[in-house]
């Protein structure tokens, strides 16, 4: 796959993972967390806040590989 285009398509996973991560991630919080106190929803989301990172490194990783020879 030539270089232009994984990094067109790895650009579109990645808004793709952030829209539909950050929509889990509120749904979630909206679900388990209503009655939590302020604490309990800081620690949340700044977990829930970092871990989307894990996926959108080996999606930059992948981006950036060089092709195949």
């Amino acid at each position: 796959m030539p270089q232009r285009l994984k990094q067109l398509v790895g650009s579109l996973i990645l808004l793709a993972l952030v829209i539909v991560y950050a929509l889990v991630a509120t749904t979630v919080a909206v679900a388990q967390l209503g009655d939590s106190s302020a604490w309990v929803h800081l620690a949340y989301f700044a977990v829930t806040g970092l871990l989307w990172i894990l996926p959108a490194m080996w999606v930059i990783k992948w981006m950036l590989k060089p092709p195949a020879k």
